[in-house]
């Protein structure tokens, strides 16, 4: 009998994660999507402020960037994020979502693809809020 490899989606919250502080290594967030299944889909969210260095990089890794226009530098992208996110669970066939954020508006988005029977993996810096780190499936530290 075959085993099927578990299909993962990776999704970046780039303006609460993609921080300069947090020195990001994409790669690296490509190397544990992989320890969970094959790749399908990998999106980093930014707004119009992101530096055209940062969409480069993203590019670069292999990564989708998709740019949502927003009033101040540091505004969130989460309402698109998460409706792409949970549409994704609903229609595709993803077994496993990776989240990278440190925000907690995403435990209801957490919340919702668990039930619909997928594994979440929160991928964090320091300090991950406990809302996401008891409801993920697992938590990765860069």
């Amino acid at each position: 009998m075959k085993v099927k490899k578990r299909n993962v989606a990776i999704y970046i919250d780039g303006p609460n994660f993609l921080r300069k502080e947090y020195n990001i290594d994409l790669s690296e967030i490509m190397r544990i999507g992989k320890k969970y299944g094959k790749i399908t889909i990998a999106k980093v969210f930014v707004n119009q402020f992101a530096p055209q260095k940062l969409i480069e990089a993203i590019l670069n890794e292999g990564f989708e960037c998709l740019t949502f226009l927003a009033e101040r530098e540091d505004a969130d992208i989460d309402v698109p994020l998460a409706i792409d996110a949970l549409e994704t669970a609903l229609t595709k066939d993803v077994d496993v979502f990776i989240l990278c954020t440190k925000d907690t508006d995403f435990f209801s988005l957490v919340k919702k693809i668990k039930e619909r029977g997928k594994i979440v993996v929160i991928v964090g810096v320091e300090n991950i809020p406990s809302s996401l780190k008891n409801s993920a499936d697992y938590i990765e530290i860069l």
